[in-house]
């Protein structure tokens, strides 16, 4: 081989060279780069992040706690007529809404259908009545007997035999004549019950009032037996003295005491508050689904409505704000600064120094009875220099916005009142915050 067709190798080894050495300062920038992408990575990391809070300053204010129910307007006096016999109605003189009177009649029923036992009852009466005359003559006829028989069986001119008939005749008569008076008794009773019953075909008013509901016309047909509660022909109220019936859950009605003074807002007066009392508590609870998941227990609470100028009518929808209780000047937060919180670190350590020397499945045991009594406290978080404080404490009485808080605050201190997820899940005790409490007025502003 020649020399000239030697030449071109070391050019071509150079080439390969310099292409190594690119590639290796590549690889080396790459790692460069992914190193310092970790770095700030981790760098940020340990960047404590700020928690953004709404603060307000603990003050003293005065709180009412109030029990809210709803329910519908009532009477507090109102009777229901109803039927007691059976019949067509022939006489109904009032409509709905018309004002009655004590004594006013209200309904007369057809009482035809009694006549024919009435009747009936008279002349079996006076046929017992006459069967017991016919008897009072036959009785003297067989005592003048008896006492003629007397006599001759005192002469020796009658036998005891036939004396023994005559005082037979007697005693047979007698008891026949008990026996019509007994008739002529259960005749009148059947006669009083039949006399009864048509006097009930005729209803007149208990009590004065409004007739508030009317369920029959004139010419219908109602159903009723003395025994049992008939057709419910009208409804009368004293819508003089109005009341609010409403429901309260078990939870609530302790709190609840006669003489309560409670706010009313009935539906059909939007702009207008009743002011009422509580003058009945019921004693026996309400139950809705009963047996199932969603069993609900109520008690029915009245109110007596001391507003009578307005025309309030019964079945009116309303709802109530019972005040429980009055509390003036005292330490108060806002209703959503005070959380809960797990704290059972002494009790766990306590439960660790006392299952030193105790078998495995016994510790089990005491652990389980332990955090069976480790209930969540209740905290709020206080703002100092720009790091939130774990305070516990204890509450009072609430109303729509602010809580007692009876132990563990001051006045003027800064308290966390937002937002509700950093209170409920952000904060911690030492946790750095940002307050910033214009937000919420921004956040209204953009709202109007």
């Amino acid at each position: 081989m020649s020399e000239e067709q030697a030449l071109p190798k070391p050019v071509v080894s150079n080439n390969k060279k310099k292409k190594a050495r690119k590639k290796k300062i590549l690889w080396i920038i790459i790692i460069a780069v992914v190193l310092l992408i970790v770095i700030s990575v981790v760098v940020s990391s340990k960047k404590e992040k700020l928690i953004e809070v709404q603060t307000e300053k603990i003050g003293r204010r005065n709180i009412t706690q109030v029990v809210t129910a709803t329910g519908k307007i009532q009477s507090e006096t109102k009777v229901n007529i109803s039927a007691e016999v059976s019949g067509e109605i022939v006489e109904l003189p009032f409509k709905e809404g018309d004002e009655v009177k004590k004594g006013d009649l209200l309904v007369k029923i057809k009482p035809d259908a009694y006549y024919p036992q009435l009747k009936q009852n008279y002349a079996a009466i006076k046929v017992q009545e006459s069967n017991i005359k016919t008897q009072e003559v036959n009785l003297r006829k067989f005592q003048l007997e008896l006492n003629r028989i007397k006599e001759l069986y005192n002469k020796g001119l009658a036998s005891s035999s036939d004396l023994e008939t005559a005082q037979a005749n007697v005693d047979g008569t007698l008891a026949q004549m008990n026996t019509i008076r007994a008739q002529i008794n259960q005749q009148k009773a059947s006669l009083s019950s039949v006399e009864y019953d048509i006097s009930k075909t005729t209803i007149y008013a208990p009590m004065s009032g409004t007739v508030t509901q009317l369920n029959n016309e004139k010419g219908e047909k109602v159903l009723g037996t003395s025994f049992n509660l008939g057709s419910q022909i009208m409804t009368i109220s004293d819508l003089s003295k109005m009341e609010a019936q409403v429901e309260v859950g078990e939870t609530d009605v302790t709190l609840i005491n006669i003489g309560d003074t409670a706010r009313i807002q009935v539906d059909a007066f939007p702009n207008r508050v009743f002011k009422g009392v509580v003058y009945e508590i019921a004693n026996t609870a309400k139950s809705k689904s009963a047996g199932t998941q969603e069993e609900v227990v109520n008690f029915i609470v009245k109110i007596r409505i001391q507003n009578e100028e307005f025309e309030l009518r019964p079945g009116m929808s309303c709802s109530v704000d019972i005040e429980v209780e009055k509390k003036d000047n005292v330490l108060a937060v806002p209703i959503q600064c005070v959380t809960t919180r797990d704290d059972d670190s002494t009790s766990m350590k306590k439960l660790e120094q006392e299952n030193k020397d105790t078998p495995e499945n016994l510790s089990n045991t005491k652990e389980n009875k332990v955090l069976k009594k480790i209930k969540p406290k209740e905290v709020v978080f206080i703002v100092e220099n720009g790091v939130t404080k774990k305070k516990e404490v204890k509450t009072g009485i609430s109303d729509d916005t602010y809580i007692e808080i009876t132990e563990g605050l001051t006045e003027d201190l800064e308290v966390v009142k937002g937002s509700f997820k950093a209170i409920n899940k952000e904060l911690e005790d030492n946790s750095k915050v940002k307050v910033d409490n214009e937000k919420k007025k921004r956040t209204s502003k953009d709202k109007e």
